[in-house]
This record gives C-alpha cells, structure tokens and sequence, in this order.
C-alpha cells in the first residue's frame, strides 16, 4: 500500500491539510492556515457567521503549500469539521472550477457557525420535541433553520441545499447535487434519530420545516465520490470520503485502545471513551446527566463530557491581568506572564483556596457561573490562585464524568492532548491527581490526521 491519503480539517478558526502517508501511516506534510472569516454581527441578534468564500480560499492555498510530488499521489482524501454549523447553496452554481487547478465558492449563504446566538432558549421553547437522545441549542443546523423559517423565510427560497461547511467541501469536489451527511454531522443538527438513522421527517413536516434541505444521510467512513477534476495536484477521480466531525476524527487520531479514555483541554475541554458495540442511546439510562452520546464508527458511540470552560478559563485571567496591570501602569506580555503564573503555581504545590472555574456555565446547567470560596489572607498569592483555578478546571471535567466511572466502565489509560495540557504542566499534575488512572501524553489529536486515518484503515 503505497501513496497519501490527503486529510482536510475545516475549522471555523483555520484550516488544516495533512498527507498521511498509507504504508506507515504517518504525517509526511502538514500545513495550517487561519480562515479570517468573521464577519462583524450589527444585528443585534447574536448572529455568527463567517463569509464562505474566505473559508474556501484559506483551504486552497493550505493544500497548495503541501509537497505537489506527494499531492500528485494523493489515493484518497478525508475531510472533517466544526459540527453543528449551517451553510446554504444553489445546486447549479455550487461553485466555480474555471481555474482548472482549484476552486472557489460559489453561489451560497454565509456560514451561521455553532457558535451562533440568535435562538433564545424562548424560541428553542417553541420548536418540537425530537425524537432523539440528543437536545437542540442555539447554533445547531436545524435550529438555525427553524430560526430562518419564521424571522426571514424569504431567505431560505434562494437555496436548494444546506449542510455543514465540510459537506460543501465534499460537493464542490465531487459535483455532488444533492448534499450528502454522516450521522456525525448530522445528529449534530438536531432532529435526527441516530438509533434509526434517519431524520425526524414526520415531526419536521408537521412543523413546515423545508426537508429538501435535509442531506441524505451515508456511514461515517463510506466514500461518496470523486473530484471532478484535479485539484491543486491531487489528480481527477481521486475518491473521497463523506465529510466527519471534527471532534470523532480527534478522538480517532489519538485512541490506541478500547479502554483508553481521551481527555482534550484546548480552548474548552473534552473527556470521551467508547461505549461497547452493542450500546443504543435510546435504550439506556444515561450515566450522568452531562454526558453525552455522539455516533462515532460502525454503529457504536462516543461517551462525552462536554465543558465549555478549559483553556478559555485560563485565558481569561492572564488577560484580566494583563488588564489589570495595564490600570495600574505597569505592563506585561500576556504569553510571558502565563508562564510566570505556571511558574509561581509549580512552587506551590497545594493549596486550600477553592475556585469554581464555570465563567461560560455549562451546557447542562447554564445557570452556574464561577465562584470562589475559603479565601483567607494565606492564600491569595498568584501560586495559589493560579494553582487552585488549573484544579477547579479539572474538578470541573472530574464533576461531569467520575473517575469513579471511568474505571467501573474498563478505562485503564487517559490519553491528555490539546494545547492547554501540553503547555500547562500544572494542568497536567492536576489531571494525574484527580484521576487514579494511567496518563499519557504526546498523542496530539488531529482532526485532519484522523480523517485522514479513517480512510487508510479502510483500504
């Protein structure tokens, strides 16, 4: 088994590429561009959206800048991203290849992100109940649509297809008509049953939802077609894989075993593990109440724990800070300061301070924000704070999924990526005391490089 298998990571910051190389499986190139998408919301409705079309273009020039030797023996290319966002297009205008060698956006909406704002949970009140073991929030694709469907219906005539950003990626390259979608991204839209494997077709047209939107819906893994043309020098007829889910392909790049854990702190933080094969969601009882259950491969799922405070949490106070000192005249670069504060908790190894570090809330409870507790003159020192906010944030992740259960359910190994662990080594003393279980690091979860993995353990 010879050749690359070229994998694209569509993120709503950046953009990654990487050739795998399928004999060793190993990276052989990367590259990583920033999207510099965003688009300035004046609406005042909570909107987020990122223009398409610069999307597009930072994933031209990522892929450009990989080896063209090795792109000219590219055998098949896998593609992940951001779930839960909504993009729109016409299927006669999907995009424009007259450049011969790569191509640009064409006639589609702007992207609404996961991140988006506009459903209040007022309005998500009044949509229908799914039939599903997932709920729906605010940046999910069908709730954007629903938002659509009674603020601005005009706008969705203008299209025939809607899908996440990767799926377009996978239509443009493929001349796809109709958009197709994995269980990953699509139980990420709400409103799809992943135990049926189909939408809630029936609860949705009592409801005038527009279905000639909805995607077809193919396995995770399954190839959907082949780029029409060459492309940046991956040659035409090169097969591709329907779009995944970026967090399933991070979890896939980095799992060596049935009973390793995965724990990713970056901007927010993840703690996952496989459920056996023969685990239905609809079926049984949930572990704990912030856990969730995401399709992952062959029918089998992911347990989550989901928190929306991580490395953000951390951020957040070296920029307050930063802020602070700036008040004050004195002034400090934000990257040298955090290594100061990881310095000074490093020297103080305990402390008795306690900080509840929930500034975002959390999906399953959005009401408790942060606190902190059992301050006393003897702990205020920048050791102990910092040291006791990097061990709120793993009593956090700790809270939403026990040790306790990890080791009732197998797990013998957490496997720690993400930019925040490896930066922090006090992140990482607090991960290994909090749970009693194997730690490793140095398995960095790569979306793109899974997504590439998916399709060469496939071959």
């Amino acid at each position: 088994m010879s050749g690359f298998i070229l994998g694209v990571d569509v993120g709503t910051t950046s953009v990654k590429a990487v050739l795998l190389a399928a004999d060793s499986r190993t990276v052989a190139a990367s590259q990583a561009l920033p999207t510099a998408a965003d688009i300035s919301d004046n609406s005042g409705i909570k909107a987020k959206e990122q223009d398409a079309g610069r999307i597009i273009a930072a994933l031209n020039r990522c892929v450009s800048q990989l080896p063209r030797d090795k792109l000219q023996h590219v055998s098949r290319i896998g593609l992940s991203g951001q779930m839960h966002g909504v993009l729109f297009w016409k299927t006669k205008n999907v995009c424009d290849w007259s450049n011969e060698d790569f191509f640009t956006a064409g006639d589609t909406s702007q992207l609404i992100t996961w991140q988006d704002g506009r459903c209040s949970r007022d309005f998500l009140s009044t949509l229908p109940k799914p039939d599903s073991h997932l709920s729906v929030a605010t940046g999910f694709g069908c709730a954007t649509i629903f938002w659509y469907m009674k603020h601005r219906p005009e706008f969705l005539e203008e299209f025939t297809v809607a899908g996440t950003i990767q799926d377009y990626v996978v239509s443009m390259l493929c001349g796809l008509e109709r958009c197709v979608m994995t269980p990953q991204n699509a139980a990420s839209w709400g409103f799809f049953n992943t135990a049926a494997n189909r939408w809630n077709d029936d609860i949705l047209r009592a409801a005038g939802f527009p279905l000639h939107l909805l995607p077809r819906c193919v396995p995770s893994g399954d190839l959907v077609g082949q780029t029409r043309s060459a492309w940046l020098g991956v040659p035409a007829g090169t097969p591709v894989g329907a779009a995944l889910g970026d967090f399933q392909c991070s979890v896939y790049s980095c799992i060596r075993a049935p009973t390793d854990a995965v724990l990713n702190i970056s901007t927010s933080a993840q703690l996952t593990f496989s459920m056996p094969a023969d685990f239905t969601p609809s079926d049984s009882a949930k572990l704990e109440p912030s856990i969730s259950y995401f399709p992952y491969f062959n029918a089998s799922y992911l347990a989550v724990a989901a928190t929306l405070n991580g490395g953000n949490v951390l951020a957040t106070f070296v920029e307050t800070l930063t802020s602070w000192m700036g008040e004050l005249g004195a002034e400090l670069g934000g990257s040298c300061l955090y290594e100061k504060l990881i310095r000074c908790a490093l020297i103080q190894e305990t402390s008795d301070l306690m900080v509840s570090p929930t500034l975002l809330g959390e999906r399953h409870n959005p009401l408790c924000l942060g606190q902190v507790t059992n301050i006393s003159t003897s702990n205020l020192s920048l050791g102990h704070v910092f040291r006791a906010l990097c061990r709120g944030v793993i009593n956090n992740i700790s809270s939403m999924m026990p040790a306790e259960l990890l080791l009732q359910v197998g797990v013998c190994r957490i496997v720690g990526s993400g930019s925040a662990l490896a930066r922090n080594e006090v992140l990482r003393q607090e991960v290994e005391r909090v749970f009693p279980l194997q730690v490793v690091y140095g398995h960095n979860a790569d979306s793109a490089v899974g997504a590439a993995m998916v399709l060469c353990d496939r071959l």
